[in-house]
C-alpha cells in the first residue's frame, strides 16, 4: 500500500502557524488589559486617597469655624481645600483616561480573541478536508487493488488453465 501524502499539507501548515501566532498575539493582549487595569486600580487608590485628604481637610475647616480660629488662617484653610479640590479632579481625570485606555486594551482583546476563532476554523474546514479526501483516496486505492488482485487471479487462473490444457 503507497502512502498517501494530502496535496494541501503546506496550507494547513501556514493556517496553524497562524493560530499559534495569533495566540501569542492573544496573550499579548491579555497582558496589556491586565497591565492597564492594574494602572487603573492604582489611579484610583490615589483618587481615593485625595478625595479621603479633601475631606479631611474640609473636617478641619468645619472645626474651626466652630471653634471661631483668625479669619487669616481660615482664608489659607479654604484656599488650600481649593487647591485639594483642583487635584482631586487631575485625579478624576486621570481615572477616566485610564478607564478609557482600559476598554481599548478590552477592545483589542475581544478582536484578537475573534481572528483566533476565525483561523482556528479556518484549520478545522482543512482537517475536515483532509480527511474527507483521506477516505476517498483510502476508497480508490482500494478500488486499484481490488483491480489489480483480479488481473492476479485472472492471471494465475489462465496460466492454470494453460498448464492443465497441455
Amino acid at each position: 500500500m503507497a502512502k498517501i501524502e494530502y496535496p494541501l499539507k503546506q496550507i494547513l501548515e501556514v493556517k496553524r502557524k497562524r493560530v499559534e501566532d495569533q495566540e501569542k498575539v492573544v496573550q499579548e493582549k491579555r497582558n496589556a488589559l491586565e497591565k492597564e487595569q492594574e494602572t487603573l486600580k492604582k489611579k484610583e487608590e490615589e483618587r481615593d486617597k485625595m478625595i479621603t485628604h479633601h475631606d479631611d481637610k474640609l473636617e478641619q475647616l468645619r472645626d474651626a469655624l466652630d471653634h471661631s480660629m483668625t479669619s487669616p488662617k481660615i482664608q489659607q484653610m479654604k484656599a488650600y481645600l481649593k487647591v485639594v479640590k483642583e487635584k482631586v479632579k487631575v485625579e478624576e481625570k486621570k481615572v477616566a483616561d485610564q478607564k478609557k485606555e482600559v476598554e481599548k486594551a478590552e477592545a483589542n482583546l475581544k478582536e484578537a480573541l475573534a481572528l483566533l476563532q476565525i483561523r482556528r476554523i479556518e484549520v478545522d474546514k482543512i482537517l475536515t478536508h483532509r480527511e474527507d479526501w483521506m477516505k476517498m483516496m483510502r476508497k480508490e486505492q482500494e478500488v486499484v487493488e481490488g483491480r489489480e488482485q483480479d488481473e492476479l487471479g485472472s492471471i494465475i487462473f489462465a496460466t492454470k488453465h494453460t498448464k492443465t490444457k497441455r
